[in-house]
């Protein structure tokens, strides 16, 4: 990963923040994205720089195409390009059952996924077409494919990220650009933190590991997909899942 440069979307915690660390820790170049909480993505980028990697901090919403093209420009002058994209991310939303979803938030949802993927990798293509080499890993969620109660806008969303990752992958290999998808089970996150712990282990006995994910785990198979031992595989759904999602 020394040569590499990757821009992490969402990296100032959970799943993000996580994915930055251990990419920075084998030796990529790593951009930190964030929106809200500076010191999170600060804290990243120095634990980053402690073990030796390079790292810049860059604020950016994500569903903004201006301020996507500009965070582009900004660790591109840094760093000389972007040749690994972790489009992650979080868009919000409510948990509740469709009988009582609005239009409002379930279209901000839906609308807000799909914007973030969209300027994120239509600002870092056009320099991995011209090299004829690039990766875009896409965090999703295995809710995408096995929905829950209370998630339709997110299983919405996450199903339209996970069809326009395949588009993408289909139409950028010819042009040696590697294009997937990491979908993880339930996460211990902070996003994840007011779900009873009943939840948790129910989920847990359902997996065969026993064993809900840690952000590292997910992590775990972006480094994977990002590394060139990855070479040729594209247009993948990779479930972190202990297991819980078998395809």
């Amino acid at each position: 990963m020394k040569k590499r440069v990757i821009l992490v979307t969402g990296a100032s915690r959970g799943i993000g923040a996580a994915t930055a660390k251990l990419l920075g820790k084998q030796g990529a170049t790593v951009a930190v994205n964030y929106l809200h909480s500076e010191a999170g993505a600060r804290a990243v980028s120095d634990d980053i720089r402690a073990n030796g990697g390079r790292s810049l901090i860059v604020k950016a919403d994500v569903r903004d195409e201006s301020q996507v093209n500009a965070m582009v420009s900004e660790v591109t002058r840094e760093f000389g390009g972007i040749d690994t994209l972790v489009v992650n991310a979080s868009i919000g939303f409510p948990i509740r059952p469709f009988v009582e979803y609005g239009w409002a938030d379930f279209q901000a949802k839906v609308n807000g996924e799909m914007a973030a993927a969209f300027f994120c990798c239509k600002a870092v293509v056009g320099p991995m077409l011209d090299r004829r080499d690039g990766r875009i890993i896409a965090i999703s969620s295995s809710l995408s494919r096995h929905p829950g109660e209370g998630f339709c806008a997110h299983s919405a969303a996450k199903s339209g990220l996970d069809g326009f990752m395949r588009a993408l992958a289909l139409e950028l290999g010819p042009r040696g650009i590697r294009v997937n998808v990491v979908a993880p089970g339930l996460t211990e996150t902070d996003a994840t933190a007011n779900i009873p712990i009943a939840h948790k282990e129910a989920v847990a006995r359902h997996a065969p590991l026993r064993r809900v994910a840690q952000p590292e785990d997910v992590a775990g198979a972006v480094l994977m997909l990002a590394s060139d031992d990855a070479r040729f595989l594209t247009g993948l759904y990779v479930p972190v899942s202990g297991g819980a999602l078998m395809i």
